[in-house]
């Protein structure tokens, strides 16, 4: 696994080292020792997640706050998918940016985003299935989010008719926040 780029504060797109022949691949995704090493930091993953999506299904904008707040490790491990993370830290000298990315199964890119960020993703294929590992359980008394289309945020989001659960259609703006308190 290796850095491809370092996005935002603390948060990276990753690469892994992929094994090919006739036969296929083989790669690992996940090894805590070399993540550890390459990012300078330990994360302690405790579940892995899973989601499969019709092209157009957009999931988020999500957090976890407090003492639930969650990193995530996440790639796409069949179709495409754009995915998207927002610096939430109020004293963090990316507070506010955001970065998205197309992952897909064939450039098996992953994105590690850190505790106090937002995160969504869109599909951009039919039966995308969407992976990802989390760092603390899911709490729905610390669950969060922001609306996908906030004017503040001013995410470039890709140009198709978007599915969105009813949930993720009541999600408050950014300045309706207590950002404080992630």
């Amino acid at each position: 696994m290796e850095i491809i780029e370092k996005v935002l504060s603390d948060a990276y797109i990753l690469k892994p080292r992929i094994f090919k022949d006739e036969r296929g691949y083989f790669y690992e995704s996940f090894n805590d020792r070399v993540l550890s090493g390459i990012v300078g930091q330990k994360y302690h993953f405790v579940q892995d997640n899973q989601s499969f999506s019709s092209k157009g299904t957009l999931r988020g904008l999500h957090f976890q706050k407090g003492e639930a707040a969650q990193s995530k490790l996440v790639r796409v491990v069949r179709g495409l998918a754009y995915d998207v993370a927002v610096d939430l830290r109020p004293d963090s000298p990316t507070f506010k940016q955001w970065h998205g990315i197309e992952l897909s199964e064939s450039n098996h890119l992953q994105f590690l985003i850190p505790r106090g960020f937002a995160h969504a993703f869109v599909a951009l294929e039919e039966n995308t299935i969407f992976q990802y590992k989390v760092d603390n359980f899911y709490s729905a008394e610390h669950d969060g989010g922001i609306i996908w289309n906030d004017e503040e945020l001013n995410i470039e989001w890709p140009n198709l008719a978007l599915e969105l659960s009813e949930k993720d259609k009541k999600l408050p703006k950014l300045n309706q926040l207590n950002l404080k308190n992630l």
